[in-house]
């Protein structure tokens, strides 16, 4: 944080600001957000965010390989990250039930993020394998 609040010109960059992190599906750990959340208001400075939900990656994607936005799919397991990159980066989506998010949290009443798709896993996404629209 010293630098941050010393150094002219010094940015404060992050991947991500998740509050959690799943190493497997029974074991929740500090995500790296925690820790940009701490260098934050230490400094008192916000990060610039790199990765998702961010545009950055699409930005780069597009312009690199020439594929326009709305003819990418983003698939993930967050609705607080994945999801939202691709929504704001204009592709599909599709939420796999296999990491962060379960079925039960996007049905909640108090979701507000909704996938064009979601699936069980990413097994599920073969073309034999049923996807649920929302």
């Amino acid at each position: 944080t010293k630098c941050l609040r010393e150094v002219p010109g010094c940015i404060f960059v992050a991947t991500n600001r998740d509050a959690v992190t799943h190493l497997t599906a029974d074991d929740e750990w500090a995500g790296g957000g925690s820790m940009v959340a701490a260098v934050s208001a230490a400094s008192q400075r916000e990060p610039v965010l790199v990765g998702k939900p961010a545009q950055f990656m699409t930005e780069f994607l597009a312009s690199e390989y020439g594929v326009p936005p709305e003819r990418m799919c983003m698939v993930g397991d967050r609705l607080d990250t994945d999801i939202i990159f691709g929504q704001a980066g204009g592709m599909r989506t599709v939420l796999v039930l296999s990491g962060v998010t379960s079925e039960a949290t996007l049905h909640s009443k108090s979701n507000l993020v909704f996938p064009d798709y979601y699936a069980p896993s990413l097994v599920s996404l073969r073309p034999q394998s049923p996807v649920a629209k929302l």
